[in-house]
């Protein structure tokens, strides 16, 4: 794995991550009783994003860790994930003449 990929897993995991991170203990403006006006009663009253961008990144950065070491330790291949076995069979790197 490359570095731009593991950065790039890194992106896709904490954005994936924050989008089910963001509604958790939101608390909206018709929840709490005092709607701002010209805004929806759906509006968050406080929505501690400095926070859970905190807690986005540990989340993310353990699923990271354990995803890349199942990449790079060989455990899943891309093989493995082959159901319909459309990639062929495994070619070696043996030339003729070493047989």
């Amino acid at each position: 794995m490359s570095i731009t990929s593991a950065l790039v897993l890194f992106a896709v995991l904490w954005f994936l991550t924050f989008l089910v991170v963001i509604p958790i203990r939101l608390k909206t403006q018709g929840d709490v009783g005092t709607v701002v006006p010209g805004t929806h009663a759906g509006a968050p009253e406080d929505h501690n994003l400095k926070k859970k961008a905190w807690i986005t990144t540990a989340i993310a950065a353990v699923l990271w860790a354990v995803i890349t070491s199942i990449i790079l330790s060989g455990a899943i291949t891309i093989r493995d994930l082959d159901v319909f076995n459309r990639m062929g069979p495994a070619t070696t790197n043996e030339s003729p003449a070493d047989q």
